[in-house]
């Protein structure tokens, strides 16, 4: 990866920072995008003074002209685009009948145009230098979870169009990578959005026993070197995938009670 172009979306904490982190110090060149220009400024000062080549955008995904902006920023820093990592991501928590329509609206628009966005507009430097396209998913894009409906739509979306992205460009040497971690430690749950869309503020689950940001962020760095199709994360989320795929009505009924146990479960 030395001397790789590398655009993260979302990439001022998290999995996003991790990612940066894993990338710079193996020698690629960075741009992480984010809206919090402080949380922006903060992370890309951090990773400089650790020898990371890195700059920051600052921009909403969910805006296509930002995106456009965010890709032609690249190529003026840069000199083009090798490897487009759709990180950017909001989740929610709330019961279909109680959520608030728009803030299924708000996490769709992050989780799956935002991807959408980055992709089109990134994708004519990655068919140049027959880079990789890869879109940070979750577990809950194969296995619905109770309570998350927009944050499933919205993975399951992901998933099938990184899934028609890598058919099309099979001829162009361009590398797809679905990459679907479990619960990893990161600020997500605190952000997700209640059912009338304020942030919940607070994990119901417990951070400290979830793979953390830096694992996951080793995991898929590896699996951009290895050019991988898709990367499914912990013991748990394999096993997830697994019953849902060979044995669906049981893994409802475990699925269901594992997320019934979180504290403040919108479903009993």
């Amino acid at each position: 990866m030395k001397d790789k172009i590398v655009i993260i979306t979302g990439g001022s904490s998290g999995i996003g920072r991790a990612l940066a982190t894993k990338f710079g110090l193996q020698g690629s060149r960075v741009l992480i995008t984010g809206r919090n220009k402080g949380a922006l400024d903060k992370t890309v000062d951090e990773l400089r003074a650790k020898g990371i080549t890195i700059h920051g955008f600052q921009g909403d995904v969910t805006q296509e002209a930002d995106n456009k902006a965010m890709a032609e920023e690249a190529v003026r820093l840069y000199g083009g685009i090798d490897i487009l990592i759709n990180n950017a991501g909001i989740s929610m928590r709330a019961a279909f009948t109680e959520v608030d329509l728009d803030v299924v609206r708000k996490v769709m628009e992050t989780n799956y145009f935002g991807a959408v966005y980055a992709s089109r507009y990134c994708l004519p430097e990655i068919i140049k230098s027959k880079g990789s396209i890869v879109g940070v998913s979750s577990i809950a894009g194969f296995v619905g979870l109770p309570g998350r409906t927009g944050y499933s739509s919205s993975k399951f979306a992901l998933n099938g169009f990184l899934e028609v992205l890598r058919i099309e460009l099979l001829k162009t040497g361009v590398h797809v990578l679905t990459a679907c971690p479990g619960f990893t430690a990161s600020n997500i749950r605190k952000r997700a959005l209640a059912k009338g869309g304020n942030q919940q503020g607070e994990s119901p689950r417990d951070e400290e026993a979830m793979m953390t940001a830096e694992e996951c962020a080793f995991h898929i760095y590896r699996a951009v070197v290895k050019r991988k199709r898709i990367l499914i994360l912990t013991r748990q989320g394999k096993l997830a995938v697994w019953l849902n795929k060979w044995w669906p009505s049981l893994a409802d009924k475990l699925v269901y009670s594992i997320m019934a146990k979180e504290t403040g479960a919108p479903i009993k």
